[in-house]
């Protein structure tokens, strides 16, 4: 891990708690069964400026924990074309914004009066945009402010300034983050690695992106060899962009027999789509690689498992590639499959050597990428790296912990503030049913 850990707050343990799924699910059976939702229990909003209605994270980790131990949840998330009422016990609610940071910018007054005139007892803030608008919120309604942290912020400009500005631009974005954890009430990392930013370390607490159960992997392991074709399937899930490894993918691809196949499932996010489909074709990989778009989460994993080997290759260059922990790496542990993933990224390197679930290799060199490949060609080998990474995934690196911990941050929150008689009542009135509180 990152070595940030003393910085790091874990709150007292909660037993485990499952996340909720849809009723069409089955649900991986934890031993601990959800509290239902008083009528009176407190509202937490979960506010995005530029999360999807139904993101991992926000709705399927944090929000169903919180709903599953008894908390009212709403995440309110900019629309998108097909959104659900309520998923995982969390309501949706959308809002309509425009595209781009300016869209971004402008909607961020109108969030401010949608989340102070939600009720929430707290407001759960997943980007710096929406860390602005719950604080601008609380001092109106009152409500308590936690700001969640998923990237790097210090780095996020220096791939657009010369290297003679960046440290200035890291010192002026630290001291903002200093600023906003001052001025909220507790702040959640999704990674070790990002807590000393912030500067609060009694009000930190991590909320790592382990692994949630996945109610459509709840099979067996496939067998050894169990065949699908000839050659092997390579899948890489999630954003795609220049930066997290497609060149270096197809150069590798252009390397290995011409039976094995590229998989890749979801979007282009920094608009290198054409540029990749040209490379393609350009090194005669067009008929080799199967290009899929965003799926909902089920569908996605469902492909994901019937591969061979997951790939996760953030290219080096970039701090939050160094601190990457990403969904797709549990996914890929869940599905049973092995990763090729990059020796310098510290977290993911990290967890791939103490789960002793796959093989790690300098993402920036396709040769090194091909023969990653080339040793897993052995299906036994394959097998036994899934069979760790998915046992990895059920309990070391699983959700049950992180779920607990964010759980027993909110119960904190709950309890009634000490303050003088001159001020308000205490911000948050009760706890919801059955936390004991």
């Amino acid at each position: 891990m990152s070595g940030h850990d003393t910085q790091v707050q874990d709150c007292e343990a909660w037993p485990g708690l499952p996340v909720q799924t849809g009723p069409d699910r089955r649900v991986a059976d934890t031993g601990v069964h959800p509290t239902p939702q008083a009528a009176g229990a407190p509202l937490v909003l979960l506010l995005s400026a530029a999360h999807p209605p139904d993101d991992i994270r926000v709705v399927r980790k944090e929000g169903a924990a919180l709903a599953a131990a008894g908390w009212r949840v709403r995440h309110l998330a900019p629309a998108t074309a097909v959104a659900p009422a309520a998923l995982d016990g969390v309501a949706i609610e959308t809002f309509p914004r425009r595209p781009g940071w300016r869209g971004r910018l402008r909607a961020l007054p109108g969030l401010a009066r949608r989340a102070a005139a939600s009720g929430a007892a707290v407001i759960h803030a997943s980007e710096p945009d929406a860390w602005l608008a719950a604080l601008l919120a609380a001092r109106r309604c009152g409500a308590r402010v936690v700001i969640d942290v998923h990237e790097h912020y210090p780095s996020r400009l220096d791939s657009r300034l010369p290297p003679a500005l960046r440290p200035a631009a890291r010192a002026v974005l630290r001291l903002l983050c200093r600023l906003a954890g001052r001025a909220a009430d507790a702040v959640v990392v999704a990674k070790d690695g990002l807590a000393a930013d912030f500067g609060v370390p009694g009000r930190t607490v991590a909320v790592r992106n382990y692994a949630a159960p996945a109610a459509a992997l709840l099979r067996p392991l496939p067998r050894p060899g169990a065949p699908h074709g000839p050659g092997l399937i390579l899948v890489h899930a999630g954003a795609m962009t220049r930066g997290r490894g497609w060149p270096q993918m197809l150069e590798a691809m252009a390397l290995l027999p011409a039976a094995d196949r590229l998989r890749l499932i979801g979007r282009f996010t920094d608009g290198s789509g054409p540029e990749c489909r040209a490379r393609a074709a350009a090194l005669g990989l067009s008929g080799r690689i199967e290009r899929l778009p965003w799926l909902p989460h089920p569908e996605a994993m469902a492909l994901l498992a019937g591969a061979d080997i997951a790939l996760v290759l953030f290219q080096p260059g970039e701090e939050n590639h160094r601190l990457a922990l990403p969904h797709k790496l549990f996914d890929a542990m869940q599905a049973g499959l092995p990763v090729i993933a990059p020796a310098f990224a510290e977290e993911v390197a990290g967890i791939v050597r103490e789960a002793g679930c796959g093989l790690l290799v300098d993402s920036a060199d396709p040769a090194a990428i091909a023969a990653a490949v080339e040793s897993l060609r052995d299906p036994a080998r394959r097998a036994a790296l899934g069979a760790a990474g998915r046992a990895a995934a059920a309990g070391r690196f699983g959700w049950a912990g992180e779920a607990a911990r964010l759980v027993a941050l909110y119960r904190r929150l709950a309890e009634p503030e000490p303050v003088p008689a001159s001020r308000a009542p205490a911000r948050v009135g009760g706890a919801p049913a059955g936390t004991g509180l």
